[in-house]
C-alpha cells in the first residue's frame, strides 16, 4: 500500500469519526432520555407496588382487627371504617354485611350487598356471591325473595343449584310437598352437583320417604 492510499484511509476513517461524534452530540440526548425513561418507568412500576401491597396490607390489618371485636354491633360498625381497592374492596363489603347481618342490622346488611351486586368494576364472581347472599336475608316479603331466588335459579347462573335448594325449603314450608320433591330431585341428578349439596338433598328426601335417584333407576 503507498503512502498515499495509507494517508487516503487514515483521512476516510477520521472522518468517519467526526461524524459518529456528530451524530452522538446531536442525537446522544434521546438515547440518555431513553435510558432515565427505562430506569424512571421501573423505579414508579416498583413505588406502584410496594404502594398497592402497603394498601392491601394496610386493609387485612384493619379487617382482622374488626373481626376481634367481640360484640356484634361493635364489630359491624368497625367494619364498616374499613376501606380496600378491587377484589379487596369486595371481600371488605361482604364481610360488612355478614357482621351486619350478625348484628340484627339486615337493612344495612342489605344496603352494603347491593353496594356490591351494582359495582361493575368489582369482579364478577364476587357481584353473583352478593346476589346470592342478599337473597338469602332474612324478609317478610317471601313473594319477592323468591322471585331474586328464582332468578338466580336459571341456567348458567354460578349459584343456580343453590338457588334451587333455598327455594326448595321455601316450598317445603309453604306446604308444597310434590314441588320442593321435584326440585330436590333436579339438583340431586344435575351433573354439576356437590357431593354435599347432593346429601343435604338425599338426607331431606330420605326423611320425607322418597326414594333417591339410584333407587329409582335400579
Amino acid at each position: 500500500m503507498s503512502d498515499s492510499d495509507s494517508f487516503i484511509n487514515e483521512v476516510t476513517e477520521e472522518v468517519r469519526r467526526e461524524k459518529l461524534f456528530g451524530y452522538l452530540r446531536r442525537y446522544g440526548w434521546i438515547g440518555v432520555a431513553a435510558v432515565l425513561l427505562l430506569v424512571g418507568g421501573a423505579a414508579w412500576n416498583e413505588y406502584r407496588t410496594a404502594q398497592d401491597r402497603n394498601a392491601a396490607q394496610a386493609t387485612g390489618d384493619a379487617l382482622l382487627a374488626a373481626l376481634e371485636e367481640n360484640d356484634p354491633a361493635t364489630r359491624a360498625a368497625a367494619m364498616a371504617q374499613v376501606e380496600g381497592e378491587g377484589a379487596a374492596a369486595a371481600v371488605t363489603l361482604l364481610l360488612r354485611a355478614a357482621t351486619q347481618q350478625e348484628a340484627g342490622d339486615i337493612a344495612a346488611s342489605a344496603e352494603t350487598l347491593n353496594m356490591v351486586v351494582t359495582n361493575p368494576d368489582l369482579p364478577e364472581m364476587y357481584r353473583d356471591l352478593a346476589a346470592f347472599k342478599a337473597a338469602m336475608l332474612p324478609t317478610d316479603d317471601a313473594a319477592a325473595r323468591r322471585a331474586n331466588l328464582e332468578a338466580l335459579s336459571q341456567p348458567g347462573q354460578p349459584f343456580r343449584l343453590l338457588a334451587l335448594e333455598q327455594i326448595a325449603y321455601m316450598s317445603l314450608d309453604a306446604g308444597d310437598i310434590d314441588g320442593a320433591v321435584a326440585l330436590m330431585r333436579q339438583i340431586e341428578e344435575d351433573a354439576a352437583v356437590t357431593r354435599g349439596l347432593r346429601e343435604r338433598v338425599q338426607t331431606l328426601m330420605v326423611a320425607l320417604g322418597e326414594p333417591l335417584a339410584d333407587a329409582v333407576t335400579q
